[in-house]
C-alpha cells in the first residue's frame, strides 16, 4: 500500500510545473490499473503496514477514487485552457485523492476519523475557489457546518471506545457494544455523508455550486465515505444495528420516494441529480441496515455503480452548461438536434441511473430489493414507487433535455470534443463491464 502512497506523493511536484496537468492524469491512470492487477480481493485485511492495509471493501473504493480523480482532470479542461490557477487546482484534486487513499487504507479507526474529516478540506476549496457563482460561500458553510457538527460525537464515541478496548484496530475488535448514546454517537457522522434524508439539505447546495470535479468527487467519492464507515464501524456494533434497524429503513425509503417526488419538479439539471443521489443512497443505506448479507453486499456494489453513473450524469449536464451557460432545463432543451452523438450518452447513462441491464446499478438493485423485501414485506410499496419514480425523473430529465425546440441563447456550437466523448465512455465502461465480473462487487468470497 505505501507504494501507491509515495508514487501519489510524487506527482506533486508535476503540479507546479506549467501545463503539465496531463501528465499528472495519466500517471493516476497507470497507477489504477497497477492498482486493478493487484488482485486485493480479500474477505481479510492484506498487504499491512503498520496503520494502511487493504481488504475488498477498501480495494473498490480506493480503485473508484483514482479513477474518478483522473476523470475529474480530463473534465475540467475549462480550467486549464482560462488558466484558472490550474496549478493549484491540479494539487488540490491530488491533495484529496492522497487524503482518499489514507482513508480507504487506515486500520486504524482514530486515522480513519482524521483523514475523514481531512478530506472536506479540498472539496470546500474547489467549491469556494472554482465555483460558478456567489453562493458558493454558503454552500461551503452549510457543507462544513452539517459535516462537522455531526462528527464531532464520532471523536467522543472513538476516544470512549480507546478507554475501554485500549486499541482501535478494525480487525482486531470482536467485541460487541450495547451502549445506545455510544451507537448515536458512531454513525452519526456517516448518516449525514451519506446522506440520509432530513441531513440530507447541504448536498443539493454543494452540488449546484461546485465546478464539474467538485460535482463529480462528491457524488462519486464522498458520499461512499459514509456507507464505507458503517461497513467498518457496525463490525462492533451488530447487536445494536439489529435493534434499531427498522427506524433508519423506515426513514430512507419514506425519504426516498419524497426526495424522487422532489425531483419531478426539479429546472436544475444539477439540482436534479443530486437529489437523485440522495434517492440511491437512501436505498442503499436502508438495504445496509437490514444487516443481511444480501444487504451489505447490494449496498456496496450499488455504491459502486451509482459513482461511475452519478459522476457520468455531471459530467453531461456539464458540457450543457459549457454550451449554454445555463442549467436550466427551460434552456437546456432540444439538445438531439445540436449534439446528437451526445444524445446516445445522455441515453446511456440515465439508463444506468434508473437500473437497466446491463448496468452494475441492476445487480445492486436486485440485491438490495432481495434483502429489504425479505426483512419486511410492507417495504415492497415503498420499493415499487421508489424504482417507478427513479425511471420516471430520469425519463423527465432526458426527455427535457434531449427533445423540444432548440434554444437560442447558445454560446459555441460544437458537437462535443473527442475528449468529451472519451471522457464518458470511461464512466460507461466499467458500469456496463463490472457486472460481468460480480463476484468482487457483490463480495461472493
Amino acid at each position: 500500500m505505501l507504494k501507491f502512497f509515495f508514487v501519489l506523493i510524487m506527482l506533486i511536484p508535476l503540479c507546479f510545473m506549467k501545463n503539465k496537468f496531463w501528465m499528472v492524469q495519466n500517471f493516476i491512470f497507470i497507477l489504477s490499473f497497477i492498482f486493478i492487477m493487484m488482485n486485493f480481493y480479500l474477505n481479510y485485511f492484506g498487504s499491512l503496514s503498520y496503520f494502511l492495509g487493504c481488504d475488498i471493501i477498501s480495494y473498490g473504493m480506493i480503485l473508484l477514487s483514482l479513477w474518478i480523480c483522473s476523470l475529474m482532470l480530463m473534465a475540467s479542461e475549462m480550467i486549464f485552457k482560462n488558466k484558472n490557477y490550474e496549478n493549484f487546482f491540479c494539487l488540490v484534486i491530488l491533495f484529496l485523492l492522497i487524503l482518499l487513499f489514507l482513508t480507504f487504507g487506515s486500520t486504524n479507526l482514530f486515522l480513519f476519523y482524521l483523514f475523514f474529516e481531512s478530506s472536506l478540506i479540498p472539496t470546500l476549496f474547489m467549491i469556494l475557489g472554482w465555483g460558478y457563482q456567489p453562493e458558493r460561500l454558503q454552500a461551503g458553510i452549510y457543507l462544513l457546518f452539517y459535516t462537522l457538527l455531526a462528527s464531532l460525537p464520532m471523536m467522543l464515541g472513538i476516544f470512549y471506545l480507546y478507554s475501554n478496548e485500549n486499541l482501535l484496530m478494525f480487525y482486531l475488535m470482536n467485541k460487541n457494544y450495547t451502549n445506545m448514546l455510544f451507537y448515536i454517537c458512531m454513525i452519526f457522522a456517516f448518516l449525514v455523508k451519506m446522506p440520509m434524508f432530513l441531513v440530507h439539505l447541504w448536498l443539493p447546495k454543494a452540488h449546484v455550486e461546485a465546478p464539474v470535479a467538485g460535482s463529480m468527487i462528491l457524488a462519486g467519492i464522498l458520499l461512499k465515505l459514509g456507507g464505507y464507515g458503517l461497513m467498518r464501524v457496525f463490525s462492533f456494533m451488530t447487536f445494536l444495528g439489529f435493534q434499531f434497524n427498522y427506524i433508519w429503513v423506515g426513514v430512507s425509503l419514506i425519504g426516498g420516494v419524497l426526495v424522487s417526488l422532489i425531483c419531478l419538479r426539479q429546472t436544475d439539471l444539477k439540482s436534479l441529480i443530486a437529489y437523485s443521489s440522495v434517492a440511491h443512497m437512501g436505498v442503499v443505506f436502508s438495504g445496509f441496515m437490514t444487516m443481511t448479507y444480501w444487504g451489505v453486499c447490494g449496498s456496496y456494489t450499488l455504491m459502486i455503480a451509482h459513482g461511475l453513473c452519478s459522476s457520468g450524469l455531471f459530467c453531461l449536464a456539464n458540457i450543457s452548461y459549457e454550451r449554454l451557460s445555463s442549467r436550466s432545463l427551460l434552456i437546456n432543451k432540444g439538445l438531439l438536434n445540436f449534439m446528437p452523438s451526445m444524445t446516445l450518452w445522455w441515453f446511456l447513462l440515465s439508463a444506468g441511473n434508473m437500473s437497466a441491464p446491463p448496468t452494475l446499478n441492476l445487480l445492486g438493485e436486485i440485491s438490495l430489493l432481495n434483502s429489504i423485501v425479505g426483512w419486511s414485506l410492507i417495504s415492497m410499496l415503498a420499493l415499487s414507487l421508489l424504482s417507478f419514480f427513479s425511471a420516471a425523473y430520469t425519463l423527465y430529465l432526458y426527455s427535457y433535455s434531449q427533445h423540444g425546440k432548440l434554444s437560442s441563447v447558445m454560446i459555441s456550437c460544437s458537437g462535443g470534443y473527442s475528449r468529451e466523448y472519451l471522457l464518458l465512455i470511461l464512466h460507461w465502461l466499467p458500469l456496463n463491464i463490472l457486472i460481468m465480473k460480480s463476484e468482487p462487487c457483490l463480495l461472493w468470497l
